[in-house]
């Protein structure tokens, strides 16, 4: 299996690899503000640290894609993870990102999203991205639209993540392209 590595001006984004990405990983879990909108409660313990991890993991060998490690190049540092998602009854193909809460507020969601769309829609093919977003969770919104996304649909609840009111931002291939100027 073809190990994808993205780059961006100030990120690498690389498979996930356990030995150097699960000490952050698990600090940005276990904190409470980071977990408040994607169905972690107060946070994660190291034990459902390591299975969400195992999941992403677990998740690109079964679809060949998944959430990539964000590394910020001028630092070395874990920022996040970021990257393409499907799994079993999630409502569409998603692009979805979860920062570490000292990488907040300077852009790195949008500039790591952004690559990845690029991925998902030139290299996996696909033709429209979403992202599931718990009402609520205004930088994500803002992320969203910041990307060109727009609100689409709700959904009472993402399976096995929540059951809050979700919102659905979309966006279609020739929108992204026509976006970039492509």
């Amino acid at each position: 299996m073809t190990q994808t590595t993205l780059e961006t001006n100030r990120l690498l984004l690389r498979p996930i690899d356990p030995e150097k990405d699960f000490e952050a990983w698990a600090d940005c879990f276990a904190d409470k503000s980071t977990m408040t909108y994607i169905g972690g409660g107060p946070g994660y313990n190291r034990a459902q640290s390591w299975r969400s991890m195992a999941t992403a993991i677990g998740h690109q060998q079964i679809r060949g894609y998944s959430f990539f490690s964000v590394i910020e190049k001028s630092s070395n540092e874990w920022v996040g993870r970021v990257g393409p998602w499907y799994p079993e009854e999630w409502p569409e193909p998603e692009i979805g990102w979860t920062i570490h809460r000292n990488h907040w507020r300077k852009g790195f969601a949008k500039e790591a999203a952004a690559a990845c769309i690029d991925y998902a829609f030139e290299t996996l093919g696909w033709d429209r991205i979403i992202h599931t977003i718990q009402d609520g969770n205004i930088a994500s919104m803002k992320t969203a639209e910041a990307l060109g996304s727009k609100r689409d649909y709700s959904l009472k609840g993402i399976p096995a993540i929540t059951d809050e009111l979700c919102w659905v931002y979309a966006q279609n291939r020739a929108d992204w392209e026509a976006r970039k100027g492509v």
